[in-house]
This record gives structure tokens, sequence and C-alpha cells, in this order.
């Protein structure tokens, strides 16, 4: 984060004095978020470029506010570093935070004059960095998409508003219950909202934003969807995709450093399937194939198995054996265990002994037999 740059301007008692450009250019981005939130264009345009503000316009804001950490001169102007919180209204109950780079010109009565805003250094792009946002609101879900047709978002807040409900039904009704779902243009505009090579997400159909283990009061995570990537699934794998990111958002309170990504990865698609009528084989054909050829694997996937750089196929039996874990859980402990389990193990101090410890309080068992256990059903229900 940047610092504010103090300039040494002596006065005739030698005392130092801050610059006075950081509380100007402050003022004028203060002025410039509540003409956002007022829906005031013309106030918006007067403390600089317009293009923002429709791009904007169709965002439901319940909140917009930058913090200027540090102003730089330049020739031409002066260039800011800030954060920018803001809050999706009906869906975050905290600020997203993102740190935001503004170019600033002079105006000819000595203001200043906002010329760009822009992701800082390797910050992810935020939707409307992308183009015009438009917005599609379902009953419990909230779809934005840039470059995307609105029938299309309209698609996916169907799709979201039966994932919610699906997830309640087996989690419980203690999380928001309400997702935000956003639809880049391209994979590579995935990448740039993740701030990461679009390349990581090939194959990928989407992902759900938030730190595991985050306080309590953590915006409602962004599901950020691969249109490319979406669009090959056919209906039963939109909806489980939805489902699954869904159970993410749902989850994530008692999703921690101490669970593993086989049990996270696992849970969802475990909720993700269900009611879909597919079988094992179905919904774990390359851990299939594998078990076919005599290789039944040794151990629960680690969590570098679900490395998106992974080998597809790779990647593809780490989630199906993380989903074959959580349905032993299920059918040979019950589903009430099941859940039991995911939140003793986030409730864990940390990653060692969290899954062992969970094992023996709510299962009843230990490391060795769950493995040995998981091995035989795997092998059992893949053959």
């Amino acid at each position: 984060m940047g610092l504010g740059l103090l300039l040494p301007l002596t006065g005739c008692g030698g005392r130092m004095t801050a610059d006075p450009a950081r509380a100007e250019v402050q003022h004028v981005l203060d002025r410039r978020a509540a003409a956002l939130l007022g829906h005031d264009e013309t106030a918006y345009g007067a403390t600089g470029t317009r293009a923002p503000y429709s791009r904007l316009r169709a965002l439901p804001l319940a909140s917009w506010t930058y913090r200027v950490t540090g102003v730089r001169r330049t020739s031409a102007g002066a260039t800011a570093d800030a954060e920018l919180r803001y809050r999706v209204a009906g869906y975050d109950k905290a600020p997203v935070d993102t740190r935001r780079t503004l170019t600033l010109a002079r105006t000819a009565d000595g203001g200043w004059y906002v010329s760009a805003d822009r992701p800082a250094g390797t910050a992810g792009q935020q939707l409307w960095d992308q183009g015009t946002v438009a917005a599609v609101p379902g009953a419990h879900s909230l779809v934005l998409g840039t470059g995307r047709p609105v029938a299309e978002l309209r698609l996916f807040a169907r799709l979201a508003d039966r994932a919610v409900p699906a997830v309640s039904a087996r989690w419980g009704t203690r999380w928001s219950r309400r997702v935000v779902v956003l639809v880049p243009r391209s994979l590579s505009g995935m990448g740039r909202l993740l701030g990461s090579p679009a390349a990581n997400y090939r194959g990928i159909a989407a992902v759900t934003t938030g730190e595991a283990g985050g306080p309590g009061n953590t915006p409602a995570d962004r599901v950020v969807v691969n249109p490319e990537a979406y669009a090959g699934l056919g209906d039963v794998g939109k909806q489980v995709v939805l489902t699954h990111e869904t159970t993410h958002v749902a989850t994530r309170a008692d999703t921690t450093a101490a669970t593993p990504l086989w049990l996270s990865e696992g849970y969802a698609d475990w909720i993700g399937y269900l009611g879909t009528g597919r079988g094992p084989r179905e919904i774990a054909p390359e851990l299939a194939r594998a078990v076919r050829d005599g290789r039944v694997p040794d151990s629960l996937p680690a969590d570098e198995d679900f490395g998106f750089t992974s080998e597809p196929t790779e990647l593809a039996r780490a989630y199906e054996g993380g989903w074959l874990a959580c349905r032993m859980i299920a059918e040979g402990w019950g589903t009430a265990r099941l859940d039991a389990f995911y939140r003793a193990v986030g409730a864990h101090g940390g990653r060692a002994g969290a899954v062992e410890q969970a094992l023996d309080r709510v299962l009843g068992t230990t490391p060795g037999r769950f493995t040995a256990r998981w091995r035989a059903y795997v092998a059992g229900r893949l053959r």
C-alpha cells in the first residue's frame, strides 16, 4: 500500500508542511463517490472522466469510498494510489476492498480532474474495467456481466436461484442465501478479474473468490464464470457447476486453513450432484478408468492435486476422489455427521491434526482406517 509523499516545504519557522495535493485529491474523490451513489452524472463528470459512470450505472451500490494512500506529482499533474471500498446493495455485509491507481490533471482554476482510474499493480480488475456492466437480479442471486447477452445472464440467474435453496436444504440456512455471479466476456477476462494468467483457468467452468478462514464479516464471495468452458457443458453440468460454487459461498465461514481441499471440493461436488440421477462411474470417469487399470489411489488427494495448473486428468481424479470421500461419509455415517465433520475440521486451530481429530470425535475412526475404507469404497463403486 503506497504511503503519502511528504514534500519538504519549509516555512519561516523551519517546520515541514505536508503536500496539500493529497487532501485536495481526497476531496475530489469524495465528491466523485457521492455523485456516483447519488446517480448524479453531471456532478460526477465535474470531477473527471465520465466513462466509469456509464459502466457502473447498472451496479446496485450501497457504498463507494476512496481512501488516498499516496500522491506523486508528475509533469502533467499527479498520480494517486487509493484504496477503493464498495458494497453491492443487498449482497455485501462488508465492503469489497481493492487497490486503484488514479491519474489526475490540473483544471483551469487550479483544481484536480480524474482522467483515469485503473487497478493498481497486481490487483485484479473489477468487472467495470472490462466494459459496461449489465445486472440481472434473481430471487436469490445477482448476475453481473460484460459483453454477454442479457438472455444469457438471465439463464445464470435461474440456475443460481435453483442452487441457493438446494444448498440450504443440505447445509442449512445460517448463511446469506444470496450469491453474486460475475460473467466476463471471455476466459481472458476471467483471468484479469482474478489477477492470474487466463491459462490457469482453461477448462475450469467457474471459481469462487474469497479467502478461506476470513473473518465472519467478510463480503459475499463472487462466483466468477469462464464463459468459454461453461458454454461446453450440458444442462445438468451447468446446474452442477452453479450449485457447487454456491456451496463454497455457503460453507465459507466454516472453511478455514485447516480444511483440506479434498473435503471442501468434495463436499461442494457432493451437494452439486445430488438429485442429478448420475452414478459414480458417470461422475468419476477418470478415477473409474484408473481403477479398471488396477490403479486404486493409495491416499486421499493432496491440496496440490487441485491446482488449476495440474494435468487435467490428474485434476479430475482429485475432484472425483474428494467427492467419493464425502459420498462415503454421507452413506456410511449419515449426512448430519458429514456436515458435523466438515465444521469440526474447519473449527480446528490449524491444519495439523484437524482431520485426525475430527475423524476421531465425529466419525469414531482413525486416518488409517478411514483411508482404507475410502480405497475399498472407490474400488467397489468404480469397478
